[in-house]
């Protein structure tokens, strides 16, 4: 017995080329049996868990997307050479119990992976200073109630959102062809754009040709911070 099947044979400047031909069901059925076997097996085998006074180390490759939700804490993001996260914890005010408390969960998946920080909301000023280390080419996704998040050398789309606090964005190469940066109540700083704005619903929107990644960043209250430095048109970026 045969079946008319349509399959996935490669890739050409990001789009899926596919082709269809007869072969046998029993083949197929085996086959599509493995893959969603592998991948239960593989999916569930490669999350990380571990409490935040422990650290967490796993592979993550150049040009990934990480998309982290986390309980209010000090995120900081930083690009390095490395083709891994790591993270670190630091307690603040000298409570090391703090950390114990809370957990770190990284699972990979095929654009790149997601962090949990999950537990307890502890009074104002105690909560943790988390580092993680990210491959330099990184694109990321954040979402956080409450806190400060710092993205430093990382070079890729960013969408980061905080419900009060603040966050800060710095690269050497401003190489953004699109930035959507607003507070609801809170400043704005944007030098790279002459922009200081502070207010009520207030923004700085900027799109620029031949830039090469985007960039929205959001606080209900607080403030935001990009540093950096614009490329002129026509000229070699700096390294990061």
């Amino acid at each position: 017995m045969s079946c008319w099947v349509q399959g996935i044979i490669g890739w050409e400047r990001g789009n899926i080329l596919w082709e269809c031909g007869v072969v046998s069901c029993m083949r197929v059925s085996a086959a599509m049996a493995g893959i969603v076997l592998f991948g239960a097996v593989t999916g569930s085998a490669q999350v990380t868990s571990v409490t935040c006074d422990q650290t967490l180390t796993a592979p993550l490759h150049a040009r990934s997307l990480l998309a982290i939700e986390s309980r209010p804490a000090g995120l900081e993001i930083v690009g390095t050479d490395d083709e891994k996260i790591h993270i670190t914890c630091d307690a603040r005010n000298g409570d090391e119990t703090n950390v114990g408390r809370i957990r770190l969960r990284f699972s990979p998946n095929a654009t790149g992976g997601k962090l949990k920080i999950e537990g307890e909301h502890l009074r104002h000023g105690n909560g943790p200073q988390i580092r993680i280390e990210v491959p330099k080419r990184t694109s990321l996704m954040v979402r956080m109630f409450a806190g400060e998040v710092k993205a430093e050398q990382v070079s890729g789309d960013k969408d980061i959102e905080v419900g009060a606090g603040q966050i800060t964005i710095s690269n050497h190469n401003w190489d953004y062809r699109s930035v959507e940066a607003s507070v609801g109540i809170g400043q704005v700083n944007a030098p790279m754009y002459d922009a200081n704005k502070g207010g009520f619903f207030r923004s700085v929107s900027k799109s620029a040709q031949g830039g090469e990644y985007r960039l929205h960043a959001h606080v209900t209250t607080g403030q935001i911070d990009l540093k950096g430095t614009r490329t002129a048109p026509g000229s070699a970026p700096k390294s990061d």
